[in-house]
């Protein structure tokens, strides 16, 4: 019999690293792929990015709207609650075989919640990861617990995994699915980049993803560091759209207002994972807090700036810098990713985060996984005294 599996994408972050393992479950003979899509991807603000999940050619089961008009915690806090209260319905009727879910963004909380009282196996990828600075490591560690099977990104993440009473034969290191771009897709050159961006490459580019940092309170009081170090810069500056949390309006607004005093420079609301790609091969560095710039510009050796505590703890590849949320630091460590001496020093390195390989892995592990109770009761290990 084929077996049911549901994947929930609420993103266009989400969905760059759930493209490869889709389109392998999608085309697999055993599995009835089922996509629910919900969060930003049905908000115009944000790009309304469904709409290329249907170009790519996914059917969507089920599109749910639930996220609030709102710069707030409390606005987070109720995009969950509307979540759960239509996805109960939605994984009620489905009743899917797997629930496949990633990595950490606040509204996972919702599909997760719901298939543990439907009784519904999760499998989850990107656990036992670390970024100390936003409330996505709770959550994360949330999700990693209320799942029966784990795809990590490292080999550090999956004794995290393990560590935290997880049994060993669930947690496999597939490596980050966001890497199976570079391997399965090719990248536009330069020419076909600019085309499609209305930008010139020709000269210094630094591109920027910065995201509020959902820890603290004051979700952007980091970013004042991060603006007035970019004022002092030369060269072209791009930025691309801030993760849909609290803040993440200020964080927008402050960015058309900035590169409107600059007079150049492009903001992009949402770019397809090939053209993010395409677009890291291409500029000098990168600069921010985005997890991408610790996970996936390694593997272009990419002279990287990681900014302040969101993505604290995470295991760095030796092409990221980090800088404190001051300018000064900022500006410093831009400096030297810049230099031709630091881009030199990368040569060869490899990524700890996976070598393009993992949508494979992935489904080969759903689509063999005995579906009984051995699945569903998970034994906690022995207490040591």
């Amino acid at each position: 019999m084929r077996r049911t599996i549901a994947v929930v994408t609420t993103s266009r972050a989400d969905y760059s690293h759930l493209y490869w393992p889709m389109h392998d479950l999608c085309a697999h003979p055993e599995v009835d792929l089922k996509v629910i899509v919900l969060g930003s991807h049905l908000s115009p603000e944000f790009g309304m990015t469904v709409d290329e999940i249907v170009k790519d050619g996914f059917a969507i089961a089920s599109r749910i709207e639930c996220l609030l008009s709102s710069d707030t915690d409390v606005g987070m806090a109720k995009t969950i609650g509307l979540a759960t209260l239509s996805l109960a319905d939605v994984l009620g009727a489905m009743r899917p075989d797997l629930l496949l879910l990633i990595a950490d963004r606040y509204e996972m909380l919702a599909p997760a919640a719901v298939a543990l009282a439907l009784r519904i196996p999760i499998a989850h990828i990107e656990g036992g990861e670390i970024s100390e600075g936003a409330i996505d490591d709770a959550v994360r560690n949330a999700l990693t617990k209320m799942s029966h099977i784990h795809f990590t990104s490292t080999y550090g993440a999956r004794a995290r995994v393990i560590a935290m009473g997880e049994e060993e034969w669930r947690v496999h290191r597939a490596g980050a699915p966001s890497l199976d771009h570079l391997k399965r897709q090719t990248l536009f050159s330069r020419s076909d980049l600019e085309r499609r961006l209305g930008v010139n490459l020709a000269q210094p580019t630094l591109l920027v993803a910065y995201h509020p940092v959902t820890i603290l309170r004051d979700t952007t009081v980091e970013a004042d560091a991060l603006f007035e170090a970019l004022a002092s810069l030369d060269g072209q500056i791009l930025f691309c759209y801030p993760n849909a949390d609290a803040g993440s309006r200020l964080l927008i607004e402050r960015t058309r207002e900035f590169l409107h005093h600059r007079g150049t420079g492009q903001v992009f609301t949402n770019m397809d994972a090939l053209t993010y790609w395409s677009l890291l091969r291409q500029v000098e560095a990168l600069a921010g807090n985005s997890s991408s710039g610790i996970m996936e510009t390694a593997s272009f050796a990419l002279p990287t700036v990681n900014i302040g505590m969101r993505q604290q703890g995470r295991e760095r590849p030796r092409n990221v810098l980090y800088a404190a949320p001051n300018a000064d630091s900022i500006r410093h460590a831009i400096m030297k990713a810049r230099s031709p001496a630091f881009r030199a020093s990368l040569e060869g390195m490899t990524n700890p985060y996976g070598e393009g390989t993992a949508a494979r892995k992935i489904v080969d592990v759903l689509t063999k996984v005995t579906l009984d109770s051995t699945l569903l009761v998970k034994h906690a290990p022995e207490a040591k005294l």
